[in-house]
């Protein structure tokens, strides 16, 4: 997808189909302009309502860039990223085909020599493109999913991996700076890398002592906002930040970067800090983990201090409580009470069977 910005103007979009250039101009954001395109590419390659045809069909590549210029606008920058990862494998084998000429045992292929890098990764594959053709379907584009009938690879699930409080704590002792404020903003909130990197200090109330996070994570792709009431340990942190912020940037957390598209240094908020866990969980000598589990751990300690499991739902920003189920990795008082009968009943057993004979 082709959108630019143009200083003193705004933004536009520019792409080609069959040879044929399609542009407009100016819109005020860039979110604005990728929905608009997106739109755009939807109208023309929507069958002619003129045209009676028996079948409905597309090149494969051109459904790809719908596809893609749909979750860019109404996606995650995450989701839009792993597409594009696998999208571009997927356009290299099949980008000339018409989607009517891709058959199951050509995706079975496919998914077979990605199951070779293991399960997961092929069951990504086929989710992500079964997404594209569901989507071709709804937007009747084309008429048939050519991964129906194939079934997700069997994985060996693995308990995820929480780090304990004190381990956590350690790496956040071992940061300095920027990087500590980011580590006890994310403890102290529970909340998605996403919803930190694009907070923005309108989203802080320090009077009221609250804080606005917003999420794609829900159906339809709207972004959604929750508000959380602070702990004293996050009010203190953001409120030193705000003293010591620059009034001229909008994020909490910003950083200068080099932009390949631009040609040029920029500036704001992060897309992600791959680097950041691994150099600290090295500096603390604690085993490694990333960013989410921590979210993993705050909803373990609270569902530990009996707190419902609806105001962790809530806190979390989860639309299903199935959901956070899976976030509470703690042994509560229930398991352990219901342990501690069957080792007195498995006891008591053995007692008896032993006076008997």
């Amino acid at each position: 997808m082709s959108v630019y910005f143009k200083a003193g103007k705004g933004w536009r979009y520019d792409f080609k189909i069959e040879g044929k250039r399609y542009t407009k101009a100016w819109f005020q954001t860039k979110k604005e302009a990728r929905q608009a395109e997106a739109r755009m590419r939807e109208e023309l390659l929507k069958p002619s309502d003129m045209i009676q045809e028996k079948s409905t069909d597309m090149v494969f590549g051109d459904l790809v860039n719908l596809r893609l210029d749909h979750a860019k606008a109404y996606n995650s920058e995450s989701h839009y990223n792993a597409y594009v990862y696998l999208a571009r494998r997927w356009v290299k084998r099949w980008g000339s085909l018409r989607c009517s000429d891709l058959s199951l045992p050509m995706i079975q292929k496919h998914l077979l020599e990605r199951r070779a890098i293991s399960a997961y990764t092929a069951n990504k594959d086929l989710r992500y493109l079964r997404a594209t053709f569901n989507y071709g379907i709804k937007k009747h584009f084309i008429e048939n999913d050519p991964t129906e009938g194939l079934d997700f690879f069997p994985v060996e699930k693995k308990e995820k991996y929480v780090p304990s409080n004190d381990d956590l704590n350690k790496v956040i002792e071992c940061a300095e700076g920027e990087e500590k404020d980011y580590l006890i903003v994310l403890r102290e909130t529970m909340a998605r890398v996403g919803e930190i990197n694009r907070l923005t200090w309108n989203d802080i109330d320090l009077k009221s002592s609250t804080v606005t996070l917003y999420t794609r994570k829900k159906s339809g792709g709207h972004l959604t906002p929750r508000r959380l009431p602070m702990t004293k340990c996050l009010h203190e942190t953001l409120t030193r930040m705000y003293s010591e912020r620059d009034s001229s940037k909008p994020w909490v957390f910003w950083h200068k970067y080099w932009s390949n598209k631009a040609g040029k240094m920029m500036e704001g908020p992060y897309g992600d800090r791959k680097k950041l866990m691994k150099r600290l969980c090295e500096k603390a000598g604690v085993r490694y983990f990333r960013f989410h589990p921590i979210r993993h751990l705050g909803a373990s300690v609270m569902d530990n201090q009996s707190v419902p499991i609806a105001a962790i739902q809530r806190i979390l920003g989860h639309e299903n409580r199935k959901t956070t189920e899976i976030y509470l990795h703690c042994l509560g008082d229930l398991e352990r009470n219901a342990m501690s009968v069957f080792e007195q009943a498995r006891e008591s057993h053995t007692q008896s069977h032993t006076q008997a004979g």
